[in-house]
């Protein structure tokens, strides 16, 4: 581990262990902005890794990258965190300057496109992006959109978006923005290194470093209670059928991190799409799994809300259907084998 992978684990370690706590995911469900919070984050710099060092980033790498955003979803942030590092490094990489505050990215479903068109010394947005992760709370909008027969990155005004407010499953703003030829804030041709589908990659990337991260602490929290709970005068982790269900659980929560790691480690070589694909089908099944048994290792308690399992478990749910679900991903996994024929397979999993 680098020196900055260091530096950022120790800080998001103790920030997001002394100030993300259960009354303030309860606030947060409630309709409250973290606001406190946020400056902490950005503060300390974790909003923007990916940013060079000269335009007032870390100047890291996504490996870097991938400390925060994993240390997110192990802690449950309630913030745009993961939104933002994406949306300042696809800003950063268009030769746009990345603006102060949290960000989201839109579209987010593959299925939408928005139309971007010059309007005299400016450009103009339309169109409507659905399920967009914290709308409501983003002061920017960064959006990828084609333009003059190219796609282009495009910053937009939270103020100039008309927002329909949803949430997933987590109680976690996923709104409807309607962008009515909004004003746009800067506009520039997507950089040489950025896919088209960046958004739906990138975004399936955080999600699978989140998804990881909260599986890391329903191992950490199902053994704790195992070790705590107590039934027939011994705790419940003593008996066979806990322990058989616990190293399940670990076991899955390491193959769903290697997943996760080795994707970043594969957007820092260039060419991902392949990694994100596995780490998205692989961490999202083990969500899936995880969930089950740390329900079941706690019991009836664990889906009270005044325990915090329920806090990570509903996230879980939720983050494994964004940016494509397993099914989606599987099939796209599918169809890049089949292209490559009988005899592509095995040099493709040994060149990587």
């Amino acid at each position: 581990m680098n020196e900055l992978r260091t530096l950022l684990g120790d800080v998001v370690t103790r920030l997001f262990t002394d100030r993300v706590t259960p009354d303030l995911l309860a606030s947060v469900e409630k309709g409250q902005w973290p606001g406190a919070l946020w400056e902490a984050v950005e503060e300390n710099g974790l909003t923007l890794p990916l940013v060079a060092e000269a335009k007032g980033g870390a100047g890291g790498t996504w490996g870097d990258a991938h400390v925060v955003i994993r240390a997110s979803g192990r802690h449950a942030v309630p913030l745009p965190l993961a939104e933002t590092i994406v949306a300042a490094w696809l800003l950063a990489e268009s030769g746009l300057e990345v603006p102060a505050g949290p960000l989201t990215l839109a579209p987010v479903h593959r299925d939408e496109r928005l139309s971007l068109s010059r309007a005299g010394g400016g450009w103009r947005l339309g169109g409507t992006a659905s399920r967009v992760p914290w709308g409501r709370a983003a002061r920017h909008v960064v959006v990828v959109a084609e333009a003059e027969a190219r796609p282009h990155v495009a910053l937009v005004a939270a103020g100039d978006v008309r927002v329909t407010e949803d949430r997933n499953l987590a109680l976690e703003p996923r709104d409807t923005l309607v962008f009515d030829v909004a004003p746009v804030v800067a506009a520039a041709p997507i950089g040489a290194r950025v896919s088209p589908d960046a958004v739906w990659f990138y975004g399936a990337l955080a999600r699978s470093a989140q998804m990881a991260g909260g599986l890391e602490y329903l191992v950490g929290q199902a053994t704790r209670y195992a070790t705590e709970r107590r039934q027939f005068g011994k705790p419940i982790g003593a008996f066979q059928a806990i322990q058989w269900q616990l190293a399940i659980l670990g076991e899955q929560a390491a193959a769903a991190g290697t997943a996760a790691a080795h994707a970043f480690r594969a957007a820092d070589r260039g060419d991902p799409a392949f990694e994100i694909a596995v780490a998205k089908v692989r961490v999202g099944e083990a969500a899936g799994i995880g969930a089950s048994i740390a329900h079941q290792v706690h019991g009836a308690i664990g889906f009270t809300y005044e325990h915090a399992l329920q806090f990570m478990t509903r996230r879980l749910w939720s983050w494994r259907a964004e940016f494509g679900g397993e099914g989606w991903w599987a099939a796209t996994l599918g169809r890049s084998v089949a292209a490559r024929g009988a005899d592509g397979l095995w040099p493709l999993l040994t060149a990587r």
